[in-house]
């Protein structure tokens, strides 16, 4: 069994890092390059930044922010937000990204996932998938643009049609989970790791270690994912690490 992995995720706006709730009210947690070396050295697994108004502000990502990130930090780096081409997708990794992840132009062009992963390989290629329980709790629904459209897709569904496009790996994160802290979304993770072969991603709600420790044990996931939790030092990556390995908990 592969050793789990721990990911910050940095969400830039107007190139900030911020973070809010439910993906809204929106704070200020500092810059990127310095946020970004502290977490290389801090034990952390990969990093994923997210330029989270990139899509429907229309613009490309901000590939100096990307450049100065990737010179600070030796652990993989993962870029989303605003990637439309296969272009975007040769600049991002040309600045000194490993991976790129795909949400929006995913679910608008399947067929995307297919061209990227043949261009530059699957073990490129993440799908972000932002999930919201449905009203009548039949299942989850994909959201789009930030969190603000509806696809109308399952998510389940959608995340088999992803792996079976090329997606090396899938970020699956939990709308109403997002920034509360209350733990992640174990019943949604299970059901998606539970049916994919690629690695799952597991985001939104982490507010303690016991989170990730129940995240991996029961939800399956392959690596998790928190952002304020660490921003704010609230719990330190090592120190989580530790209690992860007492737990027997495989990790990198």
């Amino acid at each position: 069994m592969k050793p789990k992995r721990i990911i910050p995720c940095l969400d830039l706006y107007g190139g900030r890092v911020v973070k809010g709730v439910h993906f809204k009210e929106l704070k200020d947690a500092g810059d990127p390059t310095e946020i970004a070396k502290f977490y290389s050295k801090a034990s952390a697994d990969e990093l994923i930044l997210l330029d989270i108004s990139a899509t429907y502000e229309r613009r490309n990502i901000m590939i100096d922010v990307i450049r100065k990130t990737a010179k600070q930090v030796t652990i993989p780096l993962t870029i989303g937000g605003g990637i439309r081409t296969v272009e975007d997708v040769r600049s991002i990794l040309e600045a000194g990204a490993q991976k790129i992840s795909l949400n929006s132009a995913a679910v608008q062009n399947p067929e995307f996932i297919t061209q990227l992963a043949k261009e530059f390989g699957s073990q490129t290629v993440v799908v972000a998938i932002d999930a919201k329980k449905r009203e009548d709790y039949s299942g989850w629904d994909v959201f789009i643009n930030g969190g603000r459209i509806n696809a109308n897709l399952d998510v389940i569904e959608w995340a088999k049609e992803v792996e079976k496009r090329g997606a090396g790996e899938v970020l699956l994160t939990s709308i109403d989970r997002d920034g509360t802290k209350a733990g992640y979304d174990v019943p949604l993770t299970k059901e998606v790791a539970e049916k994919l072969t690629i690695p799952v991603i597991a985001s939104g709600g982490a507010g303690a270690m016991e989170d990730f420790y129940e995240i991996f044990e029961i939800g399956k996931a392959d690596a998790a994912l928190a952002a304020s939790l660490f921003h704010f030092k609230e719990v330190e990556i090592q120190v989580l690490k530790e209690y992860l390995r007492t737990k027997n908990i495989s990790i990198a």
